[in-house]
């Protein structure tokens, strides 16, 4: 469920957990079309012949899909009302912790963890895991940083 709160309202989401987005499918279409954007045609991605005799038993998303859905999945979590601009300001920490797996379905949940004044608006750090139905261990956690401003 998307939080929504207004721009002065910001400061108050310190601390407070978002919830979990619904979950996406990662398709083979969807790591095809992210490898092509990015000239990254490692084997263990987009070939599910000899991704099926490799480590993980068939073809896995690149770290920085999975990363890249997080984008996504944010405005599911929140919508900041009276803010012209809305920015993805960076990311202080991301590990990637386990792979996911072509057809997994994978979703997010967002910890509010600061929110600081900046000029013209506010910077909100943000706690994020992504994690593949069904498995034990995240697939990603990051520490993300969004601005937004009046």
């Amino acid at each position: 469920m998307r939080t929504t709160v207004s721009l002065e309202e910001l400061p108050g989401l310190t601390g407070r957990d978002l919830g979990w987005t619904e979950y996406r499918e990662v398709t083979q279409d969807r790591v095809n079309t992210f490898a092509d954007a990015t000239d990254d045609h490692q084997w263990i991605h987009t070939d599910p012949e000899k991704a099926a005799d490799g480590p993980f038993g068939g073809p896995i998303a690149h770290g920085f899909l999975t990363l890249s859905l997080a984008i996504p999945f944010w405005s599911e979590l929140l919508d900041v009302t009276g803010a012209k601009t809305k920015v993805n300001y960076g990311l202080d920490k991301v590990r990637f912790v386990s792979p996911v797996r072509v057809g997994a379905k994978i979703r997010m949940n967002a910890r509010v963890t600061e929110v600081t004044e900046v000029a013209g608006g506010f910077q909100v750090g943000v706690d994020q895991v992504i994690e593949a139905d069904g498995e034990t261990r995240p697939a990603v956690v990051a520490h993300s940083l969004y601005r937004f401003y009046a």
